[in-house]
């Protein structure tokens, strides 16, 4: 079980493939996706690897959090995730990963938090059909209609499905095919929709149900030191 990556959403595009059919694909950017921290078995109980991305002023981080990266000798971060490996894919602090760390054409999960979208009634939050159009009713076309029982049991169930809040919920969409990947610029292409808006946090993973393709850089796509001197 390998790592995943932190990335920021930057919005939808089209690409074309080599038979002129355009793809509906989403941009996401890696910055400074580097390894923070372990988790082992021995001292937590799981293995781990906790990674950071994004920057952070110095001055808007905590005390305990500016030593925490101190240990690390990274910057500080605005966005840190942990992901579960197993222990022979564990990845040395301080590495950065790179958008090289999944291959065209794999499979992979994508979460992130779901656009907001404030109060909503029960016909656009759970595609309810409303009540009729005649026949007694007014007033009342997109209500939810009747929300309990009887005397018995004389109450409405937990989980009934209501007018509420809708949206800004962690979500996970599954099995989307990475269509291509830019390690300079750091932008990984992914099929179709991701939830989130544009410029929030997403963390992108292999498919859990689909497993990691022979091509796929082991332990991690990990973006090689620089020479000193070369260009």
């Amino acid at each position: 079980m390998r790592s995943g990556v932190i990335a920021q959403k930057v919005g939808m595009t089209r690409v074309y493939n080599d038979a002129g059919e355009h793809i509906p694909v989403t941009v996401l950017k890696m910055e400074n996706c580097q390894v923070v921290a372990h988790r082992t078995e021995e001292k937590n109980g799981y293995v781990a690897v906790q990674l950071g991305a994004g920057q952070k002023k110095v001055k808007n981080t905590t005390k305990a959090l500016r030593g925490h990266f101190a240990t690390a000798s990274v910057e500080p971060k605005a966005k840190l995730v942990e992901f579960r490996v197993s222990s022979e894919n564990l990845i040395d602090v301080g590495s950065e990963l790179t958008a090289s760390h999944f291959v065209a054409g794999q499979l992979v999960d994508v979460t992130g938090t779901s656009v907001g979208k404030g109060f909503a009634g029960a016909m656009k939050r759970h595609n309810f059909g409303g009540l009729r159009a005649t026949h007694g009713v007014s007033l009342s076309h997109r209500s939810h209609g009747s929300t309990g029982n009887n005397q018995d049991p004389g109450k409405v169930w937990k989980g009934k499905r209501m007018a509420g809040h809708m949206g800004q919920t962690r979500v996970t969409t599954q099995n989307l095919e990475v269509v291509s990947t830019d390690e300079d610029r750091g932008l990984i292409l992914v099929k179709g929709a991701v939830p989130g808006s544009k410029g929030s946090w997403i963390t992108v993973r292999d498919a859990i149900k689909a497993g990691i393709p022979e091509s796929a850089p082991r332990p991690a796509g990990i973006r090689s030191a620089k020479v000193e001197g070369a260009e």
